[in-house]
């Protein structure tokens, strides 16, 4: 019904920038909230930042003033910006989204496949 493709995750040096990208597709009425999460080996998955439709962000206290979030034009589309990119940033990072799904108007709270960033000299 709803799929999530995610893209921009890579290898930065410490200091450098990545942007990520989730966009999402299929039966969607509209779209509650985006966000992304991280979840390293052994860890459990957190929130890192999370825009809703009402353009209300929240983010990880490790990651306030580094990272931003934000919806594109086509309000399909969230966007990670990171910047001032650290070792312990290095994660797997996956998209998740909050959508209304066309026909049944139910809550559908989809995840993507997750997008290696690793951050190392």
């Amino acid at each position: 019904q709803v799929q999530l493709v995610e893209s921009g995750g890579g290898l930065v040096q410490p200091g450098g920038s990545l942007r990520l990208s989730c966009a999402a597709s299929g039966s969607i009425f509209s779209i509650v909230a985006m966000g992304w999460y991280r979840q390293a080996p052994g860890k459990e998955r957190e929130l890192v930042a999370q825009i809703k439709s009402g353009g209300i962000k929240n983010y990880a206290d490790s990651v306030k003033g580094r990272f931003t979030i934000s919806r594109d034009n086509a309000k399909n589309t969230v966007l990670l910006e990171m910047n001032s990119l650290k070792p312990e940033d290095t994660d797997v990072y996956y998209c998740k989204t909050g959508a209304i799904a066309t026909i049944t108007y139910r809550l559908l709270e989809v995840w993507g496949p997750g997008t290696l960033v690793t951050v190392s000299s």
